[in-house]
């Protein structure tokens, strides 16, 4: 599959990756603030559905 035709969500994902990859962020830092920042769009999520 080509990036080019991948869904956002993987675009996004890939576009995350590399960011945090170039700036050379420790993996355990990196697994911590993923999470923060899922729990928080998790969050915004679900007040959208409500």
């Amino acid at each position: 599959m080509s990036l080019e035709n991948a869904p956002k969500h993987i675009k996004l994902a890939v576009d995350l990756i590399q960011l945090l990859e170039e700036n050379q962020m420790p993996t355990e830092t990196v697994v911590k603030a993923l999470a923060i920042a899922q729990q928080d769009f998790q969050r915004k999520l679900e007040a959208e559905a409500s």
